[in-house]
């Protein structure tokens, strides 16, 4: 069979799932239907946004579907109706039952963006970074009911280099994605792709972000708050405290230094050096409450009286 002539849909919701979908566009493939997150309130003024996948379909005339939840009977009566030969799934954010994964006769495959068995879970682009991981890639499986638990169908891999953050990495990822996903869909059409169990033993769990988890411990080394910071640019960024207010990180390097964690060793053109646990850290792209993220030269020239050698920042709260 030729993967044109499969039935495909395909479900995803953020940017990196939308990069996906256009790679199945522009391969000519035939996608019946596109399923996605409902609309949620965004931005400041909490209006009711369309998510990226949605934005895309619509201007490709694919038929868009949001259900809350796919566990209900007539939800799956939708999708059946479809008759799928295959399901592409790209961080769609609601789990699959087994009753949807049973639907399409090839079964549904998933590319997702970590090494597995190696952060499995909702935040495998960051939580690489924040443990200092050298390298990450991209993996598309087979789908079961467990979480990123089923067979490895390929991978392809990629360096995370020093200067990485979750933002520039999320968009190598979301280029090497998809020419994967398009390869193992020519796999499945042929019959000539074999899924490779995973080790349960090597499973890590990336656990989902919130801003708790980017807040600035500075009794931590250097090392460890360099890819927390780089890790959590551009969200939920890492944030510590100057004068009781948050004072958000945008960018860090570890330098020579030490001193009691969290007192500022000196103020240079470079950047505020700030003593940790271990070592120090050089920050270098700041952004203090209703401002915007400045060069830490930028925000001294304007707001010197802010900072001075000698003063305590607090940790993140």
């Amino acid at each position: 069979m030729k993967p044109t002539d499969l039935r495909i849909v395909f479900a995803g919701t953020p940017e990196f799932a939308a990069a996906h979908l256009q790679a199945l566009i522009d391969a000519g493939l035939n996608v019946v239907a596109v399923y996605t997150q409902p609309d949620r309130p965004a931005g400041r003024g909490q209006k009711l946004t369309m998510s990226a996948v949605k934005t895309l379909a619509l201007e490709h005339g694919l038929p868009v579907m949001q259900p809350e939840r796919l566990r209900e009977a007539a939800d799956q009566q939708a999708l059946a109706e479809l008759k799928p030969d295959l399901l592409v799934v790209v961080a769609y954010g609601l789990i699959l039952p087994q009753a949807v994964l049973d639907i399409p006769r090839l079964g549904c495959i998933n590319s997702h963006a970590s090494l597995l068995p190696r952060w499995r879970g909702a935040a495998p682009i960051q939580r690489a970074i924040e443990a200092g991981d050298r390298e990450t890639g991209v993996t598309v499986m087979q789908m079961e009911a467990g979480l990123d638990t089923g067979p490895m169908l390929l991978k392809v891999s990629t360096p995370i280099s020093s200067e990485d953050t979750g933002g520039s990495l999320h968009d190598r990822l979301a280029e090497l994605g998809p020419p994967a996903v398009i390869t193992a869909i020519e796999g499945l059409a042929a019959g000539t792709l074999q899924g490779e169990v995973q080790d349960d033993a090597l499973a890590t769990y990336a656990h989902k972000l919130n801003k708790q988890v980017s807040a600035i411990d500075w009794q931590r080394p250097a090392g460890e708050l360099d890819c927390l910071i780089r890790a959590f640019n551009p969200w939920p960024l890492a944030h510590a405290q100057l004068d009781g207010k948050p004072l958000k990180i945008w960018a860090a390097e570890v330098a020579d230094g030490q001193g009691e964690p969290g007192n500022v060793l000196a103020c240079e053109k470079q950047g505020l050096l700030v003593a940790c646990g271990t070592g120090a850290l050089r920050l270098t792209r700041l952004q203090l409450p209703g401002g915007k993220p400045l060069a830490f030269a930028d925000l001294y020239n304007s707001r010197r009286d802010q900072f001075a050698p000698g003063l305590l920042l607090g940790n993140g709260q």
